[in-house]
Parts: structure tokens; C-alpha cells; sequence
């Protein structure tokens, strides 16, 4: 049996073991069922289900970007038949991808649609007093503040309103990029580039839950850096059903962030090594032939890697019990 008919049979059994075979773990290891529905919502919440509102992002000048989001509740499914009732930035979970250059100004505007509650903005690509710039706004009100992005890098932003966790995992979190003003090397070129988000999915609504316990879920999802990219919520199976795609002999680039809120990702694409690594995004934050990247919650990377073969590549966090219950996407490569 030649090398590559062995291959061939052995990559359909690891995707099918990562993608779909078993259901999840609870912490004492016993089995649970994959289409358990979420519970406990805020009676305020039961009835809300606002639909996702486009992020506005407008290119003021060459040095000034204007932002516009909401804060809003709305039903997302993590998993197949399993919905969510989420507290979002704009309807999704994770929020919009926002994306500017190194030295840029962000006059950035959150409305808060939530008819309950109290949300708020922290963007870790930012220095700013969070008593005076990251406070909370009430419902129905809306507010501006004014960043300036000092430092290049992969970033997270989330609601810093209290309890913080109950903010996050209920959906409220996303990755801000920013873009460095000289680029990355010559010798890190890419043919493609793709968004990855690492979140956890709790009981809904259920503090205890996220302060105690293990995750329902945790999932992949991709955020669109250019038109006609995915743009994914975080799920189960979006990424396993309608994987990334690139071919042979491509140099890949993910910009890559682990949102929590609790958990480590240690991050690894099946099948390649990272050609190099930029931790938190930053140029100067070099590392070069890594296998596995770890991620605290809300840290960031580039990873660059070449798929040198056709075929099907798992990228995984490698706390398999994670993968298992759900963090799993898929690349295709084609010749």
C-alpha cells in the first residue's frame, strides 16, 4: 500500500474524530448531549431578538477612522439546533472585525440597544483611562470616545461592564487588528489571509456556570478582512461544513485570537509548522518553525504556515478536550 493511499485513508478518520464523532464532555468526563438547549435567560431578554446590525467603519483621512457599533440581543446558533440568546456587539458573536493602521486615530460611537442593561467598550489596542473611556452606557443612550492605535498587532475588545465575565461569555467580545505602519518582513509574504476567533459558550446566562465550570462549548469562528470573505458567528460546524480554502504551495496567514473568557488555546493547524509566528501581532515579536502557539484569553498572534500538499488540514486548539467540544475548523487545499 503505497504512502499516499495511506494518507488518504488515515486524514478522513482524524477530521471525522475531530469534527463531528462523540458528543461533549462534561468536567467529570461523562458524556452530554451535543443538542442540550441552552438555559436561563434574564426575564428582561426572553422576548428580544434584534436583528444584526452592519458595523459602520468610515476612513475619515489618512490618520482618523470612525467606528460605529451596537450593543444589542440577539438569538445566535452555536451549534446545530442550539440557539443562543446572545448579548452582542451588532448581532454578531464575536463582534465585527475592525481593522486600522498603526498611528490611526479611532472616533469610535456604541449605542446601546439593549432594552435592559448597561454595556460598555474595552479595546486592549488602546491607551486610555477606563474611568473616563471605557464606561458604561446606559440603555438607549449612545456615546463617543477618541483612541489612538500607538501599537501594531492582534487585539481584543469587549464589554468592561460588570460582572466583565457575564459580558464576554454571553458574546460580547471581538478582535480589533492593527495594521503595522511598515508591514511584516519581505520574507513573510502571504497568498492568503484568514481571521480565526477561539470563544467558549457557557449555560446561557448562568454566572455560575462560566465561574465554575468547564464550557458547553468551544468554537471557531472567521470575521471578514476584505469583501466577499466568510463572516462566521461562533459555532460548532460553520467552518467544519464550509471549510477555509487555499492551494498547494500557498504560504497561509491567520490572524489569530484566543477570546476566553477563561480558557487557554494552544493553538496548531494539523499537517504544517509555523514558518513564523508574530506574538500579539507585533512585527518585533518574532518566533520562527513553531508547532503549537499558546494563547491566554485575550491573546493574540500571526501565525504564517505553507500548505505544501493537497488535502484537508484540522487547525485545533490542542486541549483536545476543547476540540472535542467543538474548536475545531478545516482547511481545504486543493492543487
Amino acid at each position: 500500500m503505497g504512502k499516499p493511499l495511506i494518507i488518504g485513508l488515515l486524514i478522513p478518520l482524524l477530521v471525522g474524530m475531530l469534527t463531528g464523532c462523540g458528543t461533549p464532555l462534561d468536567t467529570d468526563g461523562a458524556a452530554t448531549s451535543r443538542n442540550k438547549p441552552a438555559v436561563q435567560t434574564i426575564p428582561a431578554h426572553q422576548d428580544v431578538n434584534q436583528k444584526p446590525t452592519p458595523v459602520k467603519i468610515e476612513r475619515l483621512n489618512d490618520h482618523q477612522v470612525k467606528v460605529e457599533m451596537t450593543a444589542q440581543v440577539t438569538d445566535i446558533e452555536i451549534d446545530q439546533g442550539v440557539t443562543y440568546k446572545a448579548w452582542t456587539f451588532n448581532g454578531e458573536a464575536p463582534g465585527p472585525l475592525i481593522a486600522v493602521n498603526e498611528g490611526d486615530t479611532i472616533r469610535f460611537t456604541l449605542e446601546n440597544h439593549d432594552p435592559a442593561i448597561p454595556h460598555s467598550m474595552d479595546f486592549h489596542a488602546v491607551h486610555a483611562s477606563p474611568s473616563k473611556q471605557f464606561i458604561d452606557i446606559a440603555s438607549g443612550q449612545s456615546k463617543t470616545f477618541t483612541y489612538t492605535a500607538s501599537k501594531p498587532g492582534v487585539f481584543m475588545y469587549h464589554c468592561g461592564t460588570e460582572p466583565v465575565l457575564q459580558h464576554i461569555a454571553n458574546g460580547m467580545h471581538g478582535v480589533i487588528i492593527v495594521k503595522p505602519k511598515n508591514g511584516y518582513p519581505t520574507d513573510s509574504q502571504v497568498d492568503r489571509e484568514f481571521t480565526l476567533i477561539q470563544n467558549e459558550w457557557y449555560a446561557e446566562n448562568d454566572l455560575d456556570a462560566m465561574t465554575e465550570k468547564q464550557p458547553e462549548y468551544v468554537v471557531f469562528s472567521t470575521k471578514a478582512l476584505k469583501k466577499g470573505d466568510r463572516n462566521t458567528n461562533g459555532t460548532t460546524y460553520q467552518l467544519k461544513e464550509k471549510p477555509l480554502k487555499a492551494k498547494a504551495g500557498e504560504k497561509v496567514r491567520l490572524y489569530v485570537l484566543n477570546a476566553g473568557p477563561n480558557q487557554v488555546s494552544s493553538f496548531h493547524v494539523v499537517g504544517t509548522l509555523f514558518d513564523n509566528v508574530y506574538l500579539d501581532g507585533n512585527p518585533k515579536n518574532r518566533f520562527k518553525g513553531m508547532q503549537t502557539v499558546m494563547l491566554p484569553a485575550s491573546g493574540g498572534a500571526v501565525v504564517e504556515f505553507t500548505v505544501k500538499e493537497a488535502g484537508t488540514y484540522p487547525i485545533v486548539t490542542h486541549q483536545f478536550h476543547h476540540a472535542q467540544k467543538g474548536a475545531v475548523a478545516l482547511l481545504e487545499v486543493t492543487d
